[in-house]
């Protein structure tokens, strides 16, 4: 009897053991769900995320993704302005056909522009209230199932404005 009870002790130990290891990997999801390095994007039934570089300066925004000739399939440009407003983008020194995925302030997809055109300065307009860009490799927002009303989840969405926020 002796020794069931200390199997029992050890079964007990390990589970505890067990559920704070899950514990922790779970944490770490979590945080991880909300880094400045990736964005989760959802609509029509589909869970994306990208890593992304982050352009939150006039600089940064202007030279964007211009002179690259690769992006990673899981990767990506997040434009982040200070406020609310109409934006336009070109394709100017780009090398890599893009889909550009505008936001508003709470983070939902307004507009979906598919595979712009390297090298083209036709302006493509994102509409009015934009607040964040997202420009991942052309076709990418088709096979996501991307569309108006998609959902974006990022940390520079503030959490008491956005329609997915950060855990």
């Amino acid at each position: 009897m002796g020794s069931g009870g200390s199997a029992s002790r050890g079964l007990t130990t390990a589970a505890a053991l067990l559920f704070a290891a899950c514990h922790i990997v779970w944490a770490a999801q979590a945080q991880a769900a909300c880094a400045p390095e990736t964005l989760d994007l959802r609509g029509a039934g589909s869970v994306a995320r990208f890593h992304v570089e982050i352009a939150d300066t006039v600089a940064e925004r202007n030279r964007g993704l211009m002179f690259r000739d690769t992006l990673a399939s899981s990767a990506g440009m997040l434009f982040v302005y200070d406020e609310p407003q109409d934006v336009s983008f070109w394709m100017k020194n780009t090398l890599i056909p893009l889909d550009m995925i505008f936001a508003d302030a709470t983070g939902q997809v307004r507009r979906v522009h598919e595979g712009a055109v390297p090298g083209d300065l036709t302006p493509i307009p994102g509409g009015a209230d934009i607040q964040f860009v997202l420009e991942i490799n052309a076709g990418m927002a088709k096979r996501l199932g991307i569309a108006e009303g998609a959902e974006m989840r990022h940390p520079a969405i503030p959490a008491e404005k956005a329609v997915w926020p950060c855990e």
